[in-house]
């Protein structure tokens, strides 16, 4: 069974799919840059908290260092 050739489209119809072709491409564009002046928000924020947080356990390593060298300390010299 084979198909009939296509017939032509109207003139109305080609206007009204590139309109909204452009109208999409442009709303995709405006969302896209409002989302990425959002996104570069919260990475500034993230930014700020990960220092914080890398301070917290750069602190509390050293003092789990100087726990465990006590205790090493502590465990190579046996009192009598």
């Amino acid at each position: 069974m084979t198909l009939p050739a296509p017939g032509t489209v109207s003139p109305l119809i080609k206007f009204g799919r590139y309109s909204f072709l452009t109208l999409g491409i442009a709303y995709g564009a405006y969302h896209q840059s409002r989302l990425s002046k959002r996104e570069v928000k919260i990475r500034e924020v993230e930014a700020e908290q990960k220092k914080i947080r890398d301070a917290k356990l750069a602190i509390e390593k050293k003092r789990m260092v100087e726990e465990e060298n006590a205790a090493i300390a502590a465990l190579s010299n046996p009192t009598k």
